[in-house]
């Protein structure tokens, strides 16, 4: 027998799933269900199987969890949907309880678990494990322990980054001031990787605000945004990172939060979700760097950046944010920059969060289609908003020998004032 509260949850997903036509407008661009075909590996097919499961039709068994985690939680469907879906919402809430009736809880599980409690919304384990890592990637120990690895491990080795020198790990500052004349003071969310895998880009976020006439705020307070917590079913430790960046950005006193990460975006966002009548001013307050800098216009850049760019949408910008066209008109209005698009800019890179870890073969079958694309139009640049698409991105791109570069758009906005 379930108790009350687990019974309540199945009711609130019964509820979201009645929102659903049956249509099929949503299996076009499912990334599962393109690569696989089944029809319980798309949008519809998984809503009518939590919809069984919330009726007590049948039993949330290991199939059922298999099925929730084998969706890359990109949310195309949500765009595609003529009838509202909030597909997204319904996904966290189907996997918060499959985790709280200890389904599918194994090893790997347990294994996440750990790194998403214990390490990565903590910033001086996060930078100690970070720091031991590039040491011993510069002394290739991570090569030569990896025949001593099993297969699955091994493969996961492919996945890792490259981890950046101490120099360009450092923190920001709390304040950073406006160049020129000012036109308001921002909060910045550093996010919890990209402080240690791509400080590069943090540190361009900050200088481009700060040349656009905004004061940047870094309060020490934040923490990671919850989403990756989130999409694993942890949503009681997403709710308790919620807490602490609602409070934090209260205190600093901003109009608006800046993210560069999609993911992190789309989580602050639904802050007010997460936490009902206290998180909807961080919510309302969430804007996506692009989306910010588009808005209040951009300052004209005092140089050029002579180079064929090709823009692929993050899924949590697109989709869960609807923001798409901010970041072309900003880079389109860079000198010198020829803005070129591919066939399918806005279908999942594979990444999604942890996914390229977990689920590695699918989210490499998903991968290679994007790859295609990108390549037919063969751009210097690639640019992408989201550090797992970055990752996923770079190490595809090396694989197949494909000789771009990939960016996150601020990157482009920071060398176009740089190089003048």
């Amino acid at each position: 027998m379930k108790d009350r509260s687990i019974e309540q949850s199945w009711s609130k997903i019964y509820q979201r799933s009645l929102d659903c036509v049956h249509c099929g407008l949503c299996l076009p661009v499912c990334p599962t269900y393109r690569e696989t075909g089944r029809e319980s590996s798309s949008p519809r097919g998984r809503i009518y199987l939590f919809r069984a499961v919330a009726e007590g039709r049948i039993e949330p068994t290991d199939a059922v969890e298999q099925e929730a985690y084998l969706c890359l939680g990109c949310r195309a469907c949500e765009t595609a949907c003529p009838s509202g879906v909030r597909y997204g919402n319904m996904l966290e809430l189907v996997r918060e309880q499959i985790r709280a009736e200890g389904i599918g809880d194994g090893w790997p599980r347990r294994i996440e678990r750990w790194a998403l409690r214990g390490l990565i919304p903590h910033r001086r384990r996060l930078a100690w494990a970070m720091a031991l890592l590039h040491i011993a990637q510069k002394l290739r120990l991570d090569r030569a322990l990896l025949p001593l690895l099993p297969g699955a491990l091994r493969e996961l080795h492919g996945a890792l980054p490259v981890i950046p020198p101490a120099n360009a790990r450092r923190r920001l500052p709390r304040l950073t001031p406006a160049v020129g004349e000012k036109r308001g003071r921002v909060g910045f969310l550093v996010g919890c990787v990209m402080p240690e895998l791509f400080g590069s880009i943090n540190a361009a976020t900050v200088r481009v605000l700060a040349r656009n006439g905004f004061d940047v705020v870094v309060p020490d307070a934040q923490s990671c945004c919850g989403a990756l917590h989130a999409h694993a079913g942890d949503m009681q430790y997403a709710r308790r990172l919620a807490e602490r960046n609602t409070q934090a950005f209260g205190d600093a006193a901003v109009d608006v939060v800046v993210t560069n990460s999609a993911g992190c975006g789309a989580a602050l966002r639904e802050a007010g979700e997460w936490l009902p009548g206290r998180g909807e001013a961080l919510a309302a307050s969430a804007c996506d760097v692009c989306e910010f800098l588009d808005a209040v216009g951009l300052r004209p850049p005092t140089g050029r950046v002579d180079a064929r760019v090709c823009y692929d949408d993050p899924c949590h910008l697109v989709h869960g944010q609807r923001v798409e066209a901010a970041p072309r008109r900003l880079l389109a209005a860079l000198p010198g920059l020829e803005l070129v698009a591919h066939a399918d800019p806005a279908s999942c890179c594979g990444a999604a969060g942890t996914y390229n870890l977990t689920h590695r073969e699918m989210s490499l079958a998903v991968l290679e289609r994007k790859l295609e694309t990108l390549a037919a139009v063969a751009p210097d640049f690639v640019a992408t908003g989201n550090p797992g698409c970055l990752m996923q991105l770079r190490s595809g791109a090396e694989r197949a020998g494909f000789a771009t570069e990939v960016v996150h758009p601020v990157e482009l906005l920071d060398r176009a004032y740089t190089n003048g």
